[in-house]
């Protein structure tokens, strides 16, 4: 592994921990009421999509250190990942403020479109290599 899958990959390693403090933080907020329903809700799913596409991400990295593609290929794809899962798990935070519910469910939809391009730029580096 060299270049941009190895400095992302430990990008997502050293994100991880910042996921694992976001579940003591959602304790403390369900455990001392602070928040509506619906703002636990969507803390409690932006957290979940940050880890789980953490995890997806040192996976699809893996698979894209194996590809053949080009190093700006490369580059892109890392950078459609990490953007897209800012993105995806951000957008559920920006649910939390009042008032921001549409502007969440953007932020949310773009990071799916992003992450869908990284998906698809790593199956098209294992199709054709």
């Amino acid at each position: 592994m060299h270049g941009p899958t190895q400095l992302f990959t430990v990008i997502a390693l050293v994100s991880l921990p910042t996921v694992m403090y976001g579940g003591y933080a959602l304790m403390g907020v369900m455990r001392d009421r602070k928040l509506t329903e619906h703002q636990r809700a969507m803390f409690r799913a932006g957290h979940a999509h940050a880890g789980v596409l953490l995890v997806l991400a040192l996976v699809a990295l893996q698979i894209l250190s194996r590809t053949t593609l080009s190093d700006t290929t490369l580059w892109v794809t890392c950078f459609l990942l990490l953007w897209g899962i800012l993105a995806q798990s951000g957008g559920f935070f920006v649910h939390l403020i009042p008032g921001r519910g549409k502007v969440g469910g953007r932020v949310t939809s773009v990071g799916a479109v992003l992450l869908a391009a990284a998906t698809l730029l790593t199956a098209y580096g294992v199709a054709f290599p």
